[in-house]
Parts: structure tokens; C-alpha cells; sequence
């Protein structure tokens, strides 16, 4: 029996043990192997093509025939979306001058700048009960208007540190995140490439999920050649304050967006849509973002100085989200079963103003709250 759990648990949480093994152990290897070793093979996967090759699989599987009902009834999506774009990136900005290196100051802002999820964040609100086209809708939405929003808040909290060429960010951003999103998204109203998809959305996933743990595996033991230098004692309590700080805001993004959605009078499935859409990150940009020098412009540098470890902020981000939205969606899915047996659920239920969520399964993600993009 228990070793029939520890089974489910690790198909259910794969992705999750794997990340918590690769950052260590990337590190560690990093660590005690030269530079041009590391070099020569992060040189083997450019992060730009491997996170364009991610985007493109996650938008492939992606059903978007339910955006039609979210686009009828916006108000959740224009919620989630301000709290995702605006808010979180805003706070990321107040929070900087409490980090003790340019590292993590610059990690930070790119964590809390990137877009929402592409695949989990519909995986979690279906999880929790809530509507999957809202949470859709918002994915689109920050990942197709990333290449303006994430240059600006980059822009405005670093331009004094980092000479950031806005116009080649936004390119690159055309480039790498809305060209591969796009052409996913063609690719399926092909008749053959879409039932292609959907019957095999599973494999499609673990692909992907399979070249983002490359990515940070890549990251971290570049992370970890310059551990030889500063030592990791010398960066304990950094990584200490800026883990903290993603966990605080992570969760400050979900009471706001909670809170407000109350306030706005949202009916329960749009506002945990809106909750789940608002306070989640996508881990591919982010760290495309804090390893290439191309998507600054130039080195990635901050007084004249690397940042090497400016990705930390982005894997500590996503790793506590898998945690906590689990926990979230758990937490949901307990009050809808309370709710489905109260005599007034039949009446709430059928309230006009509640976007249908949609009843497609997920077959790639719905028995994993911890899958990721």
C-alpha cells in the first residue's frame, strides 16, 4: 500500500521532485567542473531556440475553443490580467532594494515582470473548481503582450543599473514567446495536427516539461561555476531573503486577487480562475530571460558586473508556486464539494453572470496540479 502511494505521488509530482533534484544538483556539478566545460554545453541548447521549442509544444495542446465565453464576460480576465501584469510586477520593484546582491534585484524583477502559465494555470483552476476560460484567456493575454510589458517594467526598475536595449527585448520577445504561441495555435485548426493534440496532449507535455528541466539544469550549473568564486556561504542569506520574498508575494497575489474579486461581486468559478491566473509565473521565459545575454541587449550586466545568478529568483518563484497553489486548489476543491451538497448550490449554480467552465478534460495535466510550463 505504501509503496503504491509513493508511485501516485511521484506520477502526480514528477516535475516537482525533478526541479527540487536538478537546482542542487546542477549547482553542485557546476561547482567542481571548469567554466568552459559548462560552457560547451550550455552552447549545445541556446536557451532562446529551447524556450521557443516549449512555447510552441505548450500552445499546440492547448484547447482554446472556450475563449469565446470568457471574451463575453471579461471582467475576471481584465481582473487577473492587472493583477498579473501590474501588480505583481510593481511589487517586485518596491521589494528590490531588500535584496543583498544586483543579482538578486535583477532576478526579482524578472520573476515578477514574465506572464502567466501557459498550461498549469488552467490545470489548477479545474482542479479547484473554478473556470478554466478565464484563466485561459488571461494566458493568452500575458504571454501575448509580454513583449510590451515585461521591457517596460524591465526598463523602468533596472534602466539606472542596466543598460537595457528595450527595443531588441521586445523583439526577442516577439520572437521567442508571441511567433511560437502563434503558430501553435495555427498549427491545431489543422484538422489532423489538432486531433493530433488532443490525443496526444500527454506526451506533447512531457516533452516540454522535459526541455524546461534541461533549461534549468543548464542554469544551475552555470550558477554553480560561479559558487567556486563567491562561495556559497557568501550568498545564504541572500537566497534566504529573496526565496521569502517570492513566497510574500506570491501569496500577498492571491489575497489581493481573492479580495478583489470578492469586492467586484464575482460569481466563485470566475474568481478562482482569476486567482490562479493572477498570481502564477511561467518558468520557461523567465529563464530564458535571466541566462541569455541576447535578450539584454548585450552580457547581462549590472555596473559592469555578470549577474549569474539572477535566474535563482525565477526557479525559487515557480518551485514555492507548484507548493502553494497545490494547497490553494486543494483547499477550493473542498469548499465546491461543501457547496454542491448546501440546499442553495442548485440556485448559485445557475447564476447568469458565471462563464461555463469548460468540461474538456485535460489529459496531459489533470491528475498533476504540479505540472508546468
Amino acid at each position: 500500500m505504501q509503496a503504491m502511494q509513493v508511485r501516485q505521488f511521484l506520477q502526480s509530482r514528477w516535475f516537482l521532485v525533478v526541479l527540487l533534484t536538478f537546482i542542487p544538483g546542477g549547482l553542485l556539478f557546476g561547482s567542481l567542473t571548469d567554466a568552459d566545460t559548462i560552457g560547451r554545453l550550455r552552447s549545445l541548447l541556446p536557451s532562446q531556440y529551447v524556450t521557443a521549442f516549449v512555447l510552441l509544444l505548450m500552445s499546440f495542446s492547448l484547447d482554446s475553443r472556450q475563449l469565446n465565453a470568457a471574451f463575453r464576460s471579461p471582467g475576471p480576465v481584465l481582473w487577473a490580467f492587472l493583477i498579473n501584469a501590474g501588480l505583481l510586477p510593481l511589487c517586485g520593484w518596491a521589494m528590490m532594494s531588500f535584496q543583498t546582491t544586483a543579482d538578486f534585484r535583477i532576478g526579482l524583477m524578472i520573476a515578477t515582470s514574465v506572464p502567466s502559465t501557459l498550461a498549469a494555470c488552467s490545470v489548477w483552476t479545474r482542479k479547484a473548481g473554478g473556470n478554466d476560460a478565464v484563466s485561459l484567456l488571461t494566458t493568452v493575454m500575458t504571454n501575448g503582450l509580454c513583449f510590451l510589458t515585461v521591457p517596460f517594467w524591465l526598463h523602468l526598475s533596472t534602466s539606472q543599473n542596466v543598460a537595457l536595449d528595450t527595443r531588441r527585448l521586445a523583439m526577442d520577445l516577439l520572437l521567442v514567446v508571441l511567433t511560437p504561441t502563434v503558430i501553435g495555435q495555427l498549427l491545431r485548426r489543422v484538422k489532423l495536427a489538432g486531433e493530433f493534440a488532443t490525443r496526444r496532449k500527454t506526451p506533447i507535455g512531457v516533452l516540454a516539461q522535459f526541455c524546461i528541466l534541461l533549461l534549468v539544469l543548464l542554469s544551475a550549473c552555470g550558477a554553480g561555476v560561479q559558487l567556486q568564486q563567491s562561495g556559497l556561504a557568501n550568498q545564504l542569506s541572500g537566497i534566504a531573503i529573496v526565496w521569502l520574498t517570492c513566497i510574500g508575494l506570491h501569496v500577498f497575489a492571491l489575497l489581493v486577487a481573492n479580495a478583489g474579486a470578492m469586492l467586484l461581486r464575482m460569481d466563485r468559478v470566475n474568481r478562482i480562475g482569476a486567482v490562479m491566473a493572477g498570481s502564477q509565473k511561467t518558468l520557461p521565459i523567465g529563464v530564458y530571460l535571466a541566462t541569455s545575454p541576447e535578450a539584454f541587449g548585450g552580457p547581462a550586466v549590472v555596473d559592469g558586473l555578470p549577474v549569474p545568478f539572477a535566474v535563482f529568483p525565477m526557479l525559487m518563484f515557480h518551485a514555492s508556486q507548484l507548493f502553494i497553489d497545490t494547497l490553494v486548489a486543494d483547499r477550493f476543491a473542498r469548499e465546491g464539494r461543501l457547496l454542491a451538497t448546501a440546499p442553495a448550490a442548485d440556485s448559485s449554480a445557475g447564476s447568469s453572470s458565471t462563464i461555463a467552465p469548460s468540461s474538456d478534460c485535460d489529459p496531459a495535466h489533470g491528475s498533476s496540479p504540479t505540472s508546468s510550463d
